[in-house]
C-alpha cells in the first residue's frame, strides 16, 4: 500500500485521497475512493465516455486522466451537475432523458448527461451535426441514439423557451 496523499476538489467540495497509488485513474478515485458511483467504468481506454466528467470546465474521459494530476483543478462529476442539495430533483437534461425515453440500460446515461450539460452550457443553440460531434466520444448499446437525440433537442428547446409571464 502506498502513502501517497493528495486533495481534489471535487462538486464544489475537497476531498483528502489517503494512502493512493499515484497511477489511479480519476474515474477509479471517483467511484471507489470517494463514494461518486456516477462515474462509469467500462472500457477504461477513453473510447466509450461512460467516464465523461468535467475538468476545469472541459469534458474528458476521468479513466485516462491520473487522479494525482488533477489536484489544482475543478472536477464536475454527473452528481455535482444538480444545484439541488440533495440532488433528488433532476437537471433539465436528466429530466429530458427521462421525458424523451433517452434511458435504456443506464450505463452510457451519466457521461451522456455530462457531455450534454457541457454542450448546452457553451452552445445553446446547437445544430445537428453539433449536438452529434459533442457525444461522438459516448458510445451507447441499447439504443439507436434516436430518443437520445430527441432528449438533447428537448433539453435544447426547453432552455431556451422564455418563461411564461403570469398572468395580470
Amino acid at each position: 500500500m502506498s502513502n501517497e496523499f493528495y486533495r481534489l476538489t471535487v462538486n464544489g467540495n475537497e476531498h483528502e485521497v489517503r494512502d493512493a497509488w499515484a497511477g489511479e485513474s480519476l474515474m477509479y478515485v471517483l467511484r471507489e475512493r470517494l463514494g461518486l458511483p456516477g462515474t462509469k467504468g467500462a472500457c477504461e481506454q477513453g473510447e466509450c465516455g461512460s467516464c465523461t466528467v468535467l475538468m476545469d470546465g472541459e469534458a474528458i474521459c476521468s479513466c485516462l486522466v491520473m487522479a494525482a494530476t488533477a489536484v489544482d483543478a475543478q472536477i464536475v462529476t454527473v452528481e455535482g451537475l444538480s444545484s439541488d442539495p440533495t440532488h433528488t430533483t433532476p437537471t433539465d437534461v436528466q429530466q429530458a432523458f427521462i421525458d424523451a425515453g433517452g434511458v435504456q440500460c443506464g450505463f452510457c446515461t451519466p457521461g451522456l448527461v455530462v457531455a450534454v450539460h457541457h454542450l448546452l452550457d457553451r452552445n445553446p443553440q446547437p445544430t445537428e451535426l453539433q449536438i452529434k460531434e459533442a457525444i461522438s466520444g459516448n458510445i451507447c448499446r441499447c439504443t439507436g441514439y434516436g430518443r437520445i437525440f430527441a432528449a438533447i433537442e428537448l433539453a435544447r428547446d426547453q432552455r431556451n423557451t422564455p418563461p411564461e409571464e403570469p398572468a395580470h
